[in-house]
């Protein structure tokens, strides 16, 4: 439970409200792609009258630009998605430990770096969706994905998505590396075509009719409420959704988030920035602008989101999990997941 004292309250207020004694600037790494994202930018900047500096690219492309760079990187901070890829930085040495009661309290012990290298700011619960006219009992569990009553049903993304590689992980971590061998065979057995495509074209495949159940991040199907998405939103109505494993692990959920970079030259902007996201100002941000569920307890969400509802999030040790990735990646290959 977080804590909701004076003094966090006071901290978070001087964070997004001290445009004259903060100065200088803050270089950003960031893989995050989304439009909407330029809000929380300027907002830091007009509350603190720092100034940020951006880098953009893919996150393994950053994470190796940073390691190049060493001493002498500029960057001040690395912002990306997906536990894996935070984990990934950590372990590359890009990242350093953050001493900050802020964020201690108003991030979930799960959802940050066991060392405070990295810090989750957004979640995208990776859920099921289905043909609310086809399918009359879709699968309640991941583990009920695999089962044989689904055969040619599946539509999924490729073995090289992280999203896949984590899930996967999950499972790994909570019934080991051999039940999730047998997952994965049981999925690639269900398979309705080859994997292919994005998180909205498992979605357009319902729609289409290629195939009957689907999983997805749920950012990308609220985002389809939210606004038009071509091949979903005008026949949404048709597409029912599932959190999985409500009466026992929760689901699974993806992360976007941030960390101190390891020589950063603007450190206590740095910190402050990552407290700043940790907001409540930024959380609503993250939500209303893409469509994300926030972090931190208690932040109101958007409507597109809400209309997704509420669900039991699986509380597992997320660190844990990036660490299994490669054991992920090994029985992809094993059992043929393309």
């Amino acid at each position: 439970m977080l804590k909701s004292s004076t003094c966090i309250a006071a901290a978070l207020t001087a964070v997004i409200a001290t445009s004259a004694a903060a100065e200088g600037e803050l270089n950003l790494y960031s893989s995050r792609h989304y439009d909407t994202d330029e809000r929380l930018y300027s907002d830091f900047e007009d509350a603190t009258g720092i100034k940020i500096n951006r880098i953009e690219g893919k996150a393994d492309e950053l994470i190796a630009r940073m390691e190049a760079e060493g001493a002498n990187s500029p960057a001040d901070i690395l912002l990306t998605v997906d536990t894996s890829r935070l984990e990934r930085a950590k372990n590359a040495g890009v990242l350093q430990s953050v001493d900050s009661a802020v964020l201690e309290e108003r991030i979930p012990s799960n959802l940050q770096d066991s060392d405070n290298e990295w810090f989750g700011f957004s979640q995208r619960a990776r859920i099921l969706f289905y043909d609310k006219n086809d399918v009359s009992e879709p699968p309640q569990t991941y583990a009920e994905l695999a089962d044989p009553k689904y055969k040619g049903m599946v539509c999924i993304r490729s073995s090289s998505n992280v999203y896949s590689q984590t899930i996967l992980a999950a499972i790994i971590e909570h019934a080991g590396a051999d039940a999730a061998k047998e997952w994965a065979e049981g999925v690639v057995a269900n398979f309705a075509r080859d994997p292919q495509g994005g998180d909205t074209d498992q979605l357009r495949g319902i729609v289409s009719g290629e195939c009957d159940i689907s999983m997805s991040n749920t950012y990308y199907f609220a985002r389809a409420i939210r606004k038009d998405v071509d091949g979903v939103s005008a026949d949404r109505e048709m597409i029912g959704w599932i959190f999985p494993d409500q009466g026992g692990n929760g689901a699974h959920v993806n992360l976007s988030g941030g960390g101190v970079a390891a020589h950063a030259p603007n450190k206590e902007n740095a910190i402050m920035f990552l407290e700043y996201l940790a907001s409540d100002q930024a959380q609503q941000y993250f939500s209303a602008g893409n469509d994300e569920y926030p972090t931190v307890e208690g932040v109101a969400l958007s409507e597109s989101v809400a209309a997704l509802g509420d669900y039991q999030a699986d509380n597992v040790d997320l660190s844990a999990v990036a660490k299994n990735v490669p054991q992920a990646q090994k029985i992809f290959n094993e059992v043929d997941w393309k």
